[in-house]
C-alpha cells in the first residue's frame, strides 16, 4: 500500500486496487471521539429493518439501516427505495469534516448498524445510476473492528484485498472503483460488539433523473 504523507491526522494508505482508487485514513480528524459518536448514533438514529431482492427472492438484510440526506435524494438498490430523513446536527457536522478531508461534496449518507458478529454486508458495488458513473464514496467506521473485503469483478486479474477497519477510520473510494471492484463485510465466527458504518454519497435529485 502506498502511504500519503502529511500530519498523522491526514495520513492515508492507498489500497492496491488495479483499475480502482481507494485511500484508507486510520486516524482522520473527524472532530468526534469514536466511542461517544458510536453510542450517540445508535441512540439517536431511527434504525429500520428492511428486506431486499436478491437472486429473485426477497430476504431480510442482516443489519439495520437509516438513510439521511437533502430533500429529493431518494436512493434505490436491490428493490429497496429509501426516502431521505433530514440531517441531524451530528450527521451534518460529521459530513462537513469528511467533505473537507476528501475535498468532495456529499448530500446523503447511508448508515448501517451491525449489532454483532452475525450481521454482515454481501459483496456488491455502489453503482446505482443516481450515484453517477465514477462516484466518490466516503465510509466512516465506528465501534468493533471488522474485516472489509474487496474483490475485482474480473477475479482472474487481481487478488482480493482485505483490511481491518479501525474505529474512527475513513475509507474513500473514487474513480472506477465501483465499476471494477466489489466490496463487502462478511459474518465472523467470533462474537463481537456493535459497529456503525456511514457511507457519504452524492445522489442525483429525483426530479433530474432520466425516466
Amino acid at each position: 500500500m502506498t502511504r500519503a504523507r502529511g500530519s498523522s491526522e491526514c495520513e492515508s494508505r492507498q489500497l492496491p486496487l488495479p483499475g480502482g482508487q481507494a485511500h484508507y485514513f486510520e486516524r482522520p480528524a473527524l472532530g468526534f471521539d469514536p466511542d461517544r459518536l458510536l453510542h450517540t448514533l445508535i441512540a439517536e438514529t431511527a434504525w429500520r429493518s428492511e428486506s431486499i431482492v436478491l437472486w429473485g427472492r426477497r430476504i431480510p438484510q442482516p443489519r439495520l439501516i437509516a438513510w439521511h440526506g437533502d430533500e429529493g435524494r431518494r436512493y434505490t438498490y436491490s428493490g429497496l427505495q429509501l426516502e431521505p430523513t433530514p440531517w441531524t446536527a451530528t450527521l451534518l457536522a460529521l459530513r462537513d469534516r469528511v467533505s473537507a478531508i476528501c475535498d468532495a461534496s456529499f448530500d446523503s449518507v447511508l448508515l448501517n448498524y451491525y449489532r454483532d458478529h452475525r450481521d454482515s454486508m454481501g459483496m456488491h458495488s455502489d453503482d446505482e445510476p443516481e450515484l453517477g458513473a465514477r462516484p466518490t464514496i466516503a465510509s466512516v467506521s465506528l465501534g468493533e473492528e471488522r474485516v472489509f473485503v474487496m474483490k475485482a469483478r474480473d477475479q482472474s486479474a487481481s487478488k482480493p484485498v482485505r483490511i481491518r477497519l479501525a474505529s474512527g477510520s475513513l475509507l474513500v473510494m473514487r474513480g472506477d472503483t465501483q465499476r471494477r471492484w466489489k466490496h463487502g463485510l462478511p459474518k465472523q465466527t467470533a462474537p463481537c460488539g456493535p459497529r456503525v458504518n456511514l457511507t457519504f454519497r452524492s445522489v442525483a435529485p429525483t426530479a433530474s433523473r432520466p425516466r
